[in-house]
């Protein structure tokens, strides 16, 4: 089993604390986001947990325990880190402490698992192209040597999140503009020796260099752990998205970073309420079992091929 900590919220920022509570007690519930009182239960043992890839703007609340968890589980961050001021990120550390928190991380735990997340490319008359050229080789410079690669994606302009992107002028980005930041991107990259992907992007960039990328990386995640793994494609995630298979332990409306172009924050009312019903030492990440909740045992199982060993898919 590959955990996802997360993609429905910032659970290192915010959650660390009750997340290492449920690691020490190897179990977790997480509420079906599609019916409220169907909780899966989900054991969190070392032997089914393949790897933990965390999802992360400011890790930094968990570093005070990730040697406790490296000692029993592999890992590795997707770091996302942008340059966008308060308008669009208005919760998070300033840039050099997220930049120097990063550093910290590869330093101490290896280059190669910590991803540089570039991620969403928003377009407004304030952050336009040489803007955007500008804070992502200021970034690149100063991570060149702590990461192997960036991946970085488009906005996606879903309805819920409309509303709070009104005030900003958001711009579409057609697909010569794409290309275009694409291009001044790869340039940057590759002067500082960083491989650049996209992430859940329809638009074919190969002729420019650029792969398609996936966060749950099935290739990455057989280096970490050494041993390779069999996993089919992540069926919940869109078509154009190549993670495979994972397990999610967040919930949407949970994170206090305020992001206005976030897809899993679509309600300023809804995050402030739930925060004030998280339990540090609950199972669940909000709340606790309630009447009619009705718990399950999900079926998980590691992923590892234990036939082919890491000297193997070397």
């Amino acid at each position: 089993m590959i955990l996802s900590v997360s993609r429905r919220t910032d659970i290192p920022a915010f959650y660390s604390d009750w997340f290492i509570s449920r690691l020490r007690e190897e179990v977790v519930w997480v509420r079906n986001p599609m019916n409220y009182h169907s909780i899966s239960q989900i054991s969190l043992t070392p032997d089914v947990v393949d790897c933990i890839v965390f999802w992360s703007k400011n890790p930094q609340p968990m570093f005070k325990y990730l040697d406790e968890i490296d000692r029993k589980y592999k890992f590795y961050f997707q770091y996302t880190i942008n340059a966008y001021e308060k308008d669009m990120e208005p919760y998070l550390p300033d840039l050099d402490v997220r930049l120097e928190n990063f550093i910290f991380l590869a330093k101490k735990y290896g280059k190669e698992r910590v991803i540089w997340r570039y991620d969403p490319i928003v377009i407004t008359p304030k952050y336009n192209i040489d803007w955007h050229t500008d804070k992502f080789e200021y970034i690149a410079t100063k991570l060149k040597n702590y990461t192997n690669a960036c991946v970085f994606s488009f906005l996606d302009i879903y309805d819920k999140i409309k509303n709070n992107l009104s005030k900003l002028e958001i711009q579409e980005i057609p697909n010569n503009l794409m290309t275009e930041i694409s291009k001044k991107l790869k340039i940057i990259a590759d002067k500082n020796k960083i491989e650049l992907r996209t992430c859940s992007e329809d638009i074919d960039l190969l002729d420019l260099g650029i792969k398609k990328s996936c966060c749950i990386d099935p290739n990455l995640i057989s280096e970490i752990i050494g041993c390779k793994i069999k996993a089919s494609k992540d069926k919940n995630q869109r078509a154009s998205c190549g993670c495979v298979e994972s397990i999610d332990i967040g919930q949407y409306n949970t994170c206090r970073h305020g992001c206005i172009y976030c897809y899993a924050n679509y309600s300023k009312e809804s995050v402030k309420k739930n925060c004030l019903n998280h339990v540090k030492t609950s199972k669940l990440l909000l709340g606790e079992k309630e009447k009619d909740d009705k718990v399950h045992e999900r079926e998980v199982k590691s992923l590892r091929d234990l036939q082919i060993s890491f000297i193997d898919i070397k």
